[in-house]
């Protein structure tokens, strides 16, 4: 792909143009990041993605909109009771869709019998073959940036990410826990499960004004995902070329 050069006004041509932001081919992959903030998802049966992320696509694809929770009196329940939950869209068909969320990061990551747990408002896309589950953050709701609940994703296959700039993972160890601004966490590793702590003598440092600070307290053998944001409204970079990172790769 040729660089844009501008000209002495700071315009591009409008072949320039073109070529820079042409969607870039690389047949096989099933997630794709055309930038850094845009992921491309060529869909053969049925993908997953956050609702409202679509932004353009290309052949015979249909969107219906669900719940993060399907069948079962108890996942009904869950339902009912946060009406704040981020629901996904089911893309159906066979085409190409480009999703992206808010101009944030993505990051492209590959379950290899791994588990991670993603805040519901940072999880943009995953494939048909990735198993998923809902957690309620109960105490909790209402401060983080995914209001009620977390999505922990297991087994094989492509999961994409959300967040405000890069993010950094943080090494949670039994000697050292960790303790993060929910409003900040946006994933943390499937075995772990995250405390609600108040220390209201932290109010002036984290969070933005009035009443207690929360805090979410990592305990365990881990690690926890955070962006240098924190993100108050309620909703839901990877290598394209190598087809996702590793949970591992995220400790580089």
């Amino acid at each position: 792909m040729t660089d844009m050069h501008p000209g002495s006004d700071g315009t591009y041509s409008l072949r320039d143009f073109l070529a820079q932001t042409a969607e870039r081919d690389n047949p096989g992959d099933v997630f794709e990041l055309e930038s850094s903030k845009m992921l491309e998802v060529t869909v053969n049966g049925r993908i997953w993605s956050k609702l409202g992320a679509m932004v353009a696509y290309k052949g015979n694809l249909t969107f219906k909109r669900e719940g993060m929770l399907e069948g079962g009196l108890m996942k009904a329940l869950k339902r009912a009771v946060s009406q704040e939950m981020s629901p996904l869209a089911k893309i159906e068909g066979r085409g190409v869709a480009y999703l992206a969320d808010q101009g944030k990061e993505v990051q492209v990551l590959r379950l290899a019998g791994d588990s991670l747990n993603v805040n519901g408002n940072d999880l943009l896309a995953f494939e048909d073959s990735v198993q998923y589950d809902i957690t309620m953050q109960r105490r909790i709701a209402g401060m983080a940036a995914g209001g009620l609940f977390s999505v922990k994703v297991q087994g094989h296959g492509l999961v994409a990410i959300l967040s405000h700039g890069k993010p950094l993972t943080l090494r949670v160890t039994p000697n050292e826990p960790i303790f993060t601004d929910p409003n900040a966490t946006i994933a943390w590793s499937g075995n772990l499960q995250p405390q609600l702590r108040m220390d209201s003598s932290l109010r002036s440092m984290i969070g933005r004004g009035g009443g207690e600070t929360y805090q979410m307290v990592f305990q365990g053998d881990g690690f926890v995902v955070v962006q240098p944001y924190e993100e108050f409204e309620h909703g839901m970079g990877g290598d394209s070329s190598s087809g996702g990172k590793s949970l591992g790769d995220l400790f580089d």
